[in-house]
């Protein structure tokens, strides 16, 4: 069995954004020859989560719309009290997007066979940007033969 590790960073946009990872991963797939086994896909972040779900552009709107009725950024957080904790200078008030993180997931992990992602027809691997821009690392783990 093989293990292997990688890590994969990206540069997301402004706000909230939902980037499609699926290329990236099946591409360190690849790169690696395993045939059967499963990838680890792990978030490093507190504000962005990952799902499986239709890389769609009006679904990904609507989940947008989704999210925000959740957790409105408008709403008042103890998180967002900066003056009362220990935060660098240019902190944001970002407890909406610690919310959203939550209710989805910050890892998913996928079967791979005969070398690619067992994943349905209308799925894909899924980030979401809830605290952007930022700078954003996902860990991806093949275990496999």
């Amino acid at each position: 069995m093989v293990v292997v590790h990688t890590l994969l960073n990206l540069e997301t946009a402004q706000g909230m954004g939902i980037y499609n990872l699926s290329p990236e991963i099946q591409t360190f797939i690849d790169a690696h020859s395993v045939q059967n086994g499963q990838i680890l896909i792990c978030s490093r972040h507190t504000t962005t989560a990952l799902a499986i779900n239709e890389f769609e552009e009006r679904l990904l709107e609507d989940i947008k719309v989704y999210l925000r009725k959740l957790a409105p950024a408008n709403q008042r957080y103890l998180h967002n009290d900066l003056h009362l904790r220990d935060v660098p200078e240019n902190e944001p008030k970002n407890a909406h997007s610690h919310l959203m993180a939550i209710t989805l997931s910050s890892s998913e992990v996928v079967p791979i066979i005969s070398g690619k992602l067992a994943l349905g027809t209308y799925q894909s691997i899924l980030l979401f940007e809830l605290d952007g821009p930022r700078q954003r690392t996902v860990s991806l783990q093949i275990m496999g033969e």
